[in-house]
């Protein structure tokens, strides 16, 4: 497929810059994906939207303050740091915009030093000086949510509380894994009140997630590797769920990819922890996933190709001019799309 077979025609205003409040009164698209209904909902109606017996599934992957503002020592220009991945012996790969070079320090807060070890054109490398403490000291201290780019303002005080899950308890990831978001403690009981149980695991989302399809064909597209864990409970949880007739309700493309990488082997979810780099782009045949819960997506990424994978790329198509039409909020802090 071509990589404009996944533009959509959009209006900016409907960028969300806030979450709904309370989180369960964000709307609600569904979509079916056989009969091609529509209809529109909040997602707390979402209990009565499944069935009993369905098992849902979330990422429990806890979201890193990690946006440090910095300088360069030798230049005084201010920039952004984003630490993006622990490389172990004290060293961080970041992301770094601007001419920079190896062995350039760069000071945070003027008390916390780091030297650029590695500057290429796919990936900076960074050391933080001895006696200067650690990277989580500094993202405790002086770290700010990594909000996208698209929202357009600077992170406040309640986004490190508006930019994490409820289910959040393992870091390491640099973005939220979103259609998480919606979700509140009287979502969960009320799930929990129609028969419907709950796993998590977890993908700690990376910038495998977000980085540019650039070739014309998507199939060329090479995904980074992300870390996953499905752990002995939940792949029998999702076993024992699929026996009994159950369906397997993903929270977010986070999730259908981690189930999907568990699946890929046998074609049954089993115990997986490790890398992956899962591409899933129409014609992809799902093995895990049987109704997904995701947010609306920007187009040309992998992650719109992934729901187009699931629900059909017309259908989808129509699905988001729906939602533009009736003014859904759209992307992290935005409504969310039930396609089953």
């Amino acid at each position: 497929m071509r990589l404009a077979d996944f533009d959509f025609p959009f209006d900016p205003s409907l960028i969300a810059a806030h979450p709904a409040m309370p989180r369960d009164q964000a709307r609600l698209l569904v979509v079916g994906r056989i009969s091609g209904v529509l209809s529109h909902h909040r997602m707390a109606d979402l209990p009565g939207l499944l069935r009993g017996g369905d098992l849902v599934v979330a990422n429990d992957t806890k979201v890193l303050a990690a946006r440090v503002a910095g300088r360069v020592a030798d230049t005084g220009r201010v920039l952004d740091i984003l630490f993006v991945r622990d490389l172990g012996k004290g060293l961080w790969e970041v992301f770094l915009k601007g001419r920079l070079r190896s062995g350039q320090v760069l000071e945070i807060n003027n008390d916390v030093r780091l030297v650029i070890v590695e500057r290429s054109r796919d990936r900076t490398t960074v050391r933080m000086e001895e006696g200067a403490g650690t990277v989580a000291d500094v993202m405790r201290t002086v770290g700010m949510m990594p909000l996208p780019p698209y929202i357009k303002r600077s992170p406040a005080a309640e986004d490190r509380e508006w930019y994490q899950t409820i289910f959040a308890r393992s870091e390491g990831a640099i973005a939220a894994p979103t259609a998480g978001l919606h979700f509140t403690p009287e979502l969960l009981a009320g799930l929990r009140k129609c028969g419907i149980d709950l796993t998590t695991v977890t993908l700690h989302v990376g910038p495998g997630t977000f980085r540019p399809v650039t070739s014309d064909r998507i199939e060329a597209h090479r995904m980074g590797a992300e870390f996953v864990e499905v752990s002995e409970q939940a792949a029998r949880m999702i076993q024992d769920t699929k026996a009994q007739g159950g369906r397997i309700v993903a929270i977010g493309t986070t999730v259908t990819r981690a189930l999907e990488s568990a699946a890929a082997v046998t074609g049954q979810v089993q115990p997986f922890r490790g890398p992956t780099s899962l591409f899933i782009n129409p014609g992809y045949v799902f093995r895990a996933v049987d109704v997904l819960l995701t947010n609306f997506h920007l187009p040309r990424t992998t992650l719109l190709m992934l729901v187009s994978a699931f629900a059909g790329l017309e259908r989808l198509r129509e699905a988001y001019r729906i939602a533009v039409e009736e003014r859904y909020r759209f992307y992290s802090y935005g409504d969310a799309m039930l396609i089953h």
